[in-house]
């Protein structure tokens, strides 16, 4: 293993533990502030359900890369 090979390991198992604790973070802030501030935040949690549709959709589809090398040929025909 090369010590550039070595390096990137290195920093993705460093963004991936930060990640984690980033994740932690959010979900003990968001039970606060659910916690002390139920009359406030109850009414926006449909709006949030809602907003989560196409945020999930944004950020789950960007490991699937580009699709411009798909072969949209009907299924008898060969190249």
């Amino acid at each position: 293993m090369t010590h550039d090979e070595h390096e990137a390991q290195r920093n993705g198992k460093f963004k991936l533990r930060a990640n984690g604790v980033l994740a932690k973070f959010l979900a003990i802030a968001a039970f606060f502030l659910i916690a002390e501030h139920k009359a406030h935040v109850l009414p926006f949690l449909p709006f949030v359900l809602l907003l989560a549709c196409p945020l999930m959709h944004v950020f789950m589809h960007r490991g699937h890369g580009n699709h411009d090398d798909h072969d949209h040929r009907p299924p008898g025909d060969k190249p």
